[in-house]
């Protein structure tokens, strides 16, 4: 069997245990408060993982691109969400291709927050003889994608005209919560309630309420009416889930596994892992630093190039030499996984998993 410390660098690990308690706290978290589990497939990008997660209950599974449903196809979900606005014309043929791979035994359903989008779906669905299942996507405070909540009513109504489309719901992302606080996790169950309200009063009630988020993740069930989540980043958690609440350093189980590549002076080491290893996301926080040295917790990887990673040692709590090899929790595990070839799943010092990333790289 390989050892971790025989494996070459860079390369993205995986702790099995803590990664296999992550997936199970979800999952009975879920089924406890009655919540559909379609987990979101960004942050693993894994036929593999996706698989186990379905084995745990998971209705189906969340993409973002076409091209992540057309390789998540071949985990066997029932369900696929896009929780995107699709646009363009061969994207949406390339989904009413993948329905049509699903048959009547499963369902593709899409996020819109546009007439134009719902348009190019329908048109090709009308096409392809299929259906597409629609949810309305409300802009709850990010402002980012969705509806404004005062909208939703009459563009609920427009979409329900179009042909070859089923109105299931409503979709939206808290993701200006950057950790749980009562009072605002108070305002945005009002939010949902009232737009839930306003539907249900039009004839437009929503069946599916699917939302949530990481740093809310384990308070889904204080959101009014909220029917489903899908959370992604819960499968390997990274530094800026510890920073917002999420979760504890023990529940992190992805690293990046670097190698001291250059170290001339005392007080400083460059590892063999840059933007192209780690991607150059900053903690969320705002605080300093592009992830946190297992080995040294009081070293400060500060800063970046494509291949090199600056490390400062001034606070580090032991020495480093060249070959020496480290593990760095990243700020951001999905950004990082898209970024590797393979995923090693280890348990105690050992390599017993090898998976391809077979999604990585799929932004169209």
């Amino acid at each position: 069997m390989t050892r971790v410390e025989d494996l070459d660098t860079p390369s993205l690990i995986i702790d099995l245990d803590v990664m296999e308690r992550n997936l199970k706290r979800v999952a009975d978290y879920a089924s406890a408060h009655g919540l559909r589990l379609r987990p979101h497939t960004k942050t693993h990008k894994s036929l593999f993982i996706a698989q186990k997660q379905m084995a745990l209950g998971a209705a189906g599974l969340t993409v973002a691109k076409t091209g992540e449903a057309e390789v998540m196809l071949g985990a066997g979900p029932r369900e696929m969400l896009v929780a995107y606005p699709v646009i363009g014309a061969a994207k949406v043929r390339r989904l009413a291709s993948i329905a049509g791979l699903l048959g009547s035994n499963g369902s593709v359903t899409i996020a819109i927050d546009s007439i134009f989008g719902a348009q190019q779906l329908s048109q090709a669905a009308q096409t392809a003889g299929v259906r597409f299942g629609i949810l309305v996507e409300i802009d709850v405070g990010l402002g980012r994608a969705g509806v404004a909540a005062e909208e939703a009513v009459e563009f609920t109504k427009a979409v329900r005209r179009l042909p070859h489309l089923d109105y299931l719901g409503i979709t939206f992302y808290p993701g200006h919560i950057k950790k749980p606080d009562e009072e605002k996790i108070a305002g945005l169950s009002e939010t949902v309630s009232r737009i839930r309200e306003e539907l249900s009063a039009a004839g437009l009630a929503p069946r599916i309420v699917s939302g949530g988020s990481t740093p809310l993740l384990f308070h889904s069930h204080e959101i009014d009416g909220l029917t489903e989540i899908r959370p992604g980043t819960y499968v390997f958690n990274d530094l800026n889930t510890v920073m917002g609440g999420g979760c504890a350093m023990e529940d992190c189980a992805a690293s990046v596994l670097v190698t001291v590549a250059s170290h001339t002076q005392s007080d400083r080491m460059i590892v063999d892992g840059g933007s192209k290893t780690f991607s150059s996301d900053k903690l969320s926080s705002g605080g300093p630093g592009h992830g946190l040295l297992i080995e040294a917790p009081g070293a400060k990887f500060h800063k970046m190039n494509e291949e090199h990673g600056f490390v400062d040692l001034t606070e580090a709590e032991r020495t480093f030499s060249v070959g020496d090899k480290v593990r760095i929790v990243p700020n951001h595990v999905c950004v990082a996984v898209n970024l590797h070839e393979f995923i090693y799943g280890v348990r105690n010092s050992t390599v017993e998993e090898v998976w391809s990333v077979e999604a990585r790289g799929k932004l169209q």
